[in-house]
């Protein structure tokens, strides 16, 4: 076909470097038309195809390709491969310029394909986000890693063709540069290294709710990347953490909490120590009508009666032997209130107990856990709690410490 094309502009009396020129720059053009109608036939028909039978799929992962237009990247190698054909037999009598294109082109393929790979690992995150493996890998720095790679192959590549060189010739004047290598691309090294600890040791991973205060994190990860953690914090700020700095300092992670079932709630009141006495009998008669205590107080009391008489106990004062007291029956009362909660969790750690006095009044501590891990809904158990406690010690004759305060002293001198 070539052949008579020059044949006929040298029959109108075109010379033959001319007919040549003009016979090659007209095929030049039909090589770019043909590719032009490759690269719409291949847009308009084969993605539209490809892309309305992915549409009706029922699974998922072919959703991800179409977001990141994977088949769409793909199609733009279309037109690029028939000029790679046509080149050299075009541009025959210009060997030069037809390999020029040719490389050109190639070039050009590998970017496309770089890109199309990149756009499927993207779908690949997006895929493996929907599934259980994602919150035990952080699969996105694997990735970032593989794309790396793939992206330092590709340059390798492009400047072998630019360069008119074997690629194992690039390769192998990598080891002198492996010191510069690895100074440049420091953080990617290191959060690939930190990403597989993370991984290896279960240490962190997406979903997880974390503590670093160096940083200011407190909140969920969102993304476990090459080089940086993104954690969004509870008043909806984002952290971004080095992901090695998860490696070499200290931070706490929840998720044994959230694996457990139960959120803990840890918090104490503090008694006026001078309202703490023991039980006289309007007392007793007043504790033993409380629900949660009466069974306690039957009990104690016979236990008590018993304990006195077999070792004839001088009861005419209340210093000998033993005797209730108010605040040893109030925290009886907490534990079968707690008890008997049904938002409490009675299975896991259950106490309440006395801290070490202070110039606060005596701590009574609560350490129990919720059922419910919720945060706002953790928060309405816990005030409640605490509500009620609060509300109770008075039934008992105990005063609940606080700071004096500028009505308390205004109180005070009111009665001078």
């Amino acid at each position: 076909m070539l052949t008579p094309l020059r044949l006929f502009f040298a029959d109108q009396g075109f010379g033959l470097q001319s007919a040549a020129l003009v016979a090659t720059a007209i095929e030049a053009l039909l090589v770019l038309f043909i590719a032009y109608i490759a690269d719409r036939v291949t847009k308009r028909v084969v993605v539209r195809l490809v892309t309305n039978f992915l549409q009706k799929t029922s699974a998922d992962w072919d959703d991800a390709l179409l977001r990141h237009r994977v088949v769409h990247r793909l199609s733009r190698l279309a037109p690029a491969i028939v000029i790679y054909l046509l080149a050299l037999p075009v541009f025959g009598d210009y060997v030069a310029v037809g390999l020029l294109i040719r490389q050109i082109t190639l070039i050009y393929m590998v970017l496309v394909i770089v890109f199309v790979v990149d756009a499927g690992l993207n779908a690949a995150i997006d895929i493996l986000r929907a599934s259980p493996l994602s919150k035990e890998i952080p699969v996105k720095s694997f990735v970032q890693v593989l794309k790396l790679i793939i992206y330092g192959l590709a340059a390798i590549a492009v400047l072998s063709l630019v360069l008119g060189r074997s690629p194992v010739l690039l390769f192998s004047g990598l080891g002198a540069m492996t010191a510069v290598l690895m100074l440049v691309f420091k953080d990617p090294l290191l959060g690939f290294i930190a990403g597989i600890q993370l991984s290896a040791n279960r240490m962190v991973a997406r979903g997880d709710w974390i503590e670093m205060p160096k940083y200011g994190a407190d909140g969920d990860v969102l993304e476990v990347a090459l080089t940086t953690v993104k954690i969004q914090n509870w008043d909806k700020t984002i952290t971004t953490i080095p992901t090695y700095a998860l490696i070499t300092e200290s931070f706490k992670n929840w998720r044994g909490m959230t694996e457990s079932g139960g959120r803990r709630i840890k918090r104490a009141i503090n008694i006026d120590m001078q309202s703490i006495k023991f039980c006289d009998d309007d007392m007793l008669a007043r504790f033993v009508k409380i629900q949660h205590v009466a069974e306690y107080m039957e009990r104690k009391r016979n236990e008590i009666a018993s304990w006195n008489a077999e070792r004839r106990v001088d009861a005419s004062t209340p210093v000998n032997g033993r005797r209730l007291t108010n605040v040893g029956t109030f925290r009886a009362y907490v534990v079968a209130y707690l008890n008997s909660h049904p938002m409490i969790d009675a299975d896991m750690t259950f106490l309440v107990r006395q801290l070490a006095p202070t110039p606060h009044g005596l701590p009574i501590e609560i350490y129990v856990f919720s059922r419910d891990q919720d945060w706002v809904r953790y928060e309405d158990i816990q005030s409640d709690i605490f509500d009620h406690i609060l509300a109770v010690a008075s039934e008992f004759d105990l005063r609940v410490y606080q700071t004096p305060s500028g009505g308390d002293l205004q109180t005070l001198r009111g009665h001078v």
